[in-house]
């Protein structure tokens, strides 16, 4: 390889390609926590270096020139070769202290890790843990956390997972809102009743009524895609929620929708890049967090 042709600083063209994903300098510079004048002034570098103009202005965003939109494509690989470099660094690490990015959704990162970071603190005190908590599956691959909790499997190949259990989902509201609506006791008892739903799309009405149910979008007043919301909501009385089953139960404000009615049921996945999980510190933290997560909580004894 003919060294001496590299003509730009990977700096600069690392500044370029957030600049392009993220679509302004501003949002550029939140992302790589720099100053916007100092990412600006390696994007205007780089054009300079190469003797091409890559962005347009539109507004207070950019746009992409057919000389960007071409070298994009280029710079976006080199992007994906560091990330490797960095995973493959990150999994020869054999201390047991540091940083590990755990990402889970809002219920999840409220109701059932807690439990892990008790034992994690009481068993290994050195390894600090930072919640990604959001309903947006993280990218492993580009290290936007190191372990994922979710509820479906991974398609990439250089991502493992473990299937821990089948969670229970079932309805609850609180006694006072049954009440008000007849205390039902069969699916078509709930024809009138209202429901906080979790998802604009149209998916969660269709999930339920495949559970058995018949709604319509008059049972949904409300709609945030937001589970904790959802759940406040639901111990208001505003309407009727699904949660995981475990979680439901704890709560004193609330009961069984339907008691009888068989749960609907979904899984929860522990997803870890593969490099990644080589690292002892980042491994001790799975397994904890596999056997942890692998059983029933007992969240009403907490």
């Amino acid at each position: 390889m003919d060294w001496r042709s590299v003509k730009f600083d990977w700096n600069r063209a690392r500044a370029f390609l957030v600049t392009a994903e993220e679509g302004s300098l501003s949002a550029a510079a939140r992302a790589l926590g720099m100053a916007q004048p100092t990412l600006g002034r390696q994007v205007d570098a780089l054009e300079e270096e190469l003797g091409l103009i890559l962005f347009e202005r539109a507004g207070r965003g950019l746009i992409l020139t057919p000389s960007g939109h071409e070298l994009l494509a280029h710079v976006r690989a080199m992007g994906e070769a560091a990330s490797r470099v960095s995973l493959s660094a990150a999994g020869q690490s054999q201390t047991l202290e540091g940083d590990v990015l755990i990402a889970a959704s809002a219920v999840h990162a409220a109701f059932l890790l807690p439990p892990v970071l008790a034992r994690l603190r009481r068993e290994h005190p050195g390894i600090q843990v930072e919640i990604v908590a959001s309903n947006q599956a993280s990218d492993l691959r580009r290290r936007e956390a190191d372990i994922a909790v979710r509820n479906f499997p991974p398609k990439e190949p250089d991502l493992i997972a473990r299937k821990l259990r089948d969670v229970p989902a079932r309805l609850f509201a609180t006694p006072g809102y049954l009440a008000s609506i007849g205390n039902p006791l069969l699916p078509h008892d709930l024809a009138r009743a209202h429901f906080i739903s979790i998802d604009g799309s149209g998916m969660f009405l269709k999930g339920l009524n495949a559970w058995g149910l018949n709604l319509t979008e008059a049972n949904f007043p409300i709609v945030t895609e937001d589970f904790l919301v959802m759940w406040e909501l639901v111990k208001r009385g505003l309407g009727i929620g699904v949660l995981d089953g475990t979680i439901g139960d704890a709560e004193p404000l609330v009961v069984r929708v339907l008691p009888d009615h068989p749960p609907l049921s979904f899984p929860i996945w522990l997803v870890a890049h593969r490099e990644l999980n080589t690292s002892r510190r980042v491994r001790v933290v799975y397994d904890i967090m596999a056997d942890e997560l692998g059983r029933i909580p007992d969240l009403a004894a907490g």
